[in-house]
């Protein structure tokens, strides 16, 4: 059975992003998408810089980019998005 890729996820990981906190986001999304046995619908990837770094951490989700994000804000982002 094959699986239809449904959205996007892009996650900063140029060395700011990185080292400000997208390290651990990287872990909180994998295991968002593996709960909610969504990971497969997903197109999630790493990026390099953009050159947004003084707005960062950054991801981007289906185009709608999220600056600032953390490890206490981003459960509400995935959640407000994937529900």
């Amino acid at each position: 059975m094959e699986s239809t890729i449904n959205h996007k996820i892009l996650i900063c990981l140029g060395s700011s992003c990185h080292s400000r906190g997208n390290a651990e986001n990287l872990k909180v999304i994998q295991d968002f998408l593996k709960d909610r046995k969504i990971d497969s619908q997903i197109d999630f990837r790493g990026h390099l810089c953009n050159e947004m770094c003084k707005r960062g951490p950054v991801i981007e989700i289906d185009e709608i980019e999220y600056e600032g994000v953390t490890q206490s804000n981003l459960p509400s982002i995935l959640s407000n998005h994937f529900n």
